[in-house]
């Protein structure tokens, strides 16, 4: 009899890897500030500290775009280590970009699907504080079981944080934040820190894509929850 094949660690991607263009800068950040900033996928655990070279508080920034949200708030909060997830390459360098320019010490970038990262890299109660802003919101109704932001995916990833470590999701879609407000809730080491949505935390910067859409009337649903210290 053939072995059988093992599907039990296959999941639902919730990106799709575009061939955007990779500018020379961008190409040239990732051949040469990569190998020191960036961390490789491995199936193994990871040490933060050893990582960062330092023991600090550790937050993880799940899809970080063109990073320039992460950059402002690495290097306005020295005293915290970001661990920054991203699979398209033009961000990955954009990123990279900025923390040479910038000189910020504080971000270490693992360029893969932050699914297998969470499964096979960090450790339980290791991280305090995890930030997803503006994830896809396949806001097609087919595509909505690809949206990051579901149950299982939670319960992975409220493993990984410390008792009173916090997740920050931000949204502008509305039935997405419907849908976290809801994901989140049902989760039984969460409380919400707020009745529904957040006020914005000053931490987050408003990007140039958000205040436009603000003044044009746009809403921005904002959702911290922290893990309980008590079961």
């Amino acid at each position: 009899m053939p072995d059988t094949p093992d599907f039990s660690k296959r999941h639902i991607r919730s990106y799709v890897l575009r061939q955007g263009r990779v500018s020379p800068a961008q190409q040239r950040a990732c051949d040469t500030l990569l190998p020191r900033f960036g961390i490789p996928y491995t199936a193994q655990p990871l040490d933060l500290d050893q990582a960062f070279w330092r023991a600090a508080q550790k937050i993880l920034e799940i899809g970080f775009g063109m990073g320039d949200s992460t950059a402002t708030i690495a290097l306005a909060h020295p005293e915290n280590d970001y661990l920054a997830l991203e699979v398209h390459t033009p961000g990955v360098g954009n990123l990279l970009k900025l923390i040479d320019l910038q000189q910020i010490p504080n971000i270490r970038i693992i360029q893969h699907d932050a699914v297998e990262v969470l499964r096979d890299m960090l450790g339980d109660a290791t991280l305090d504080g995890v930030h997803i802003f503006f994830p896809d919101p396949w806001h097609k109704a087919r595509h909505n079981k690809r949206r990051l932001i579901q149950a299982p995916f939670v319960a992975q990833l409220v493993q990984k944080l410390k008792p009173g470590g916090y997740i920050h999701v931000a949204t502008d879609w509305q039935d997405y934040a419907e849908q976290v407000l809801a994901v989140l809730s049902a989760e039984p080491l969460l409380e919400n820190t707020a009745a529904d949505y957040a006020p914005r935390p000053a931490y987050r910067p408003l990007t140039k894509f958000e205040k436009r859409g603000i003044n044009l009337g746009h809403g921005v649903w904002d959702l911290v929850f922290r893990r309980k210290t008590t079961p």
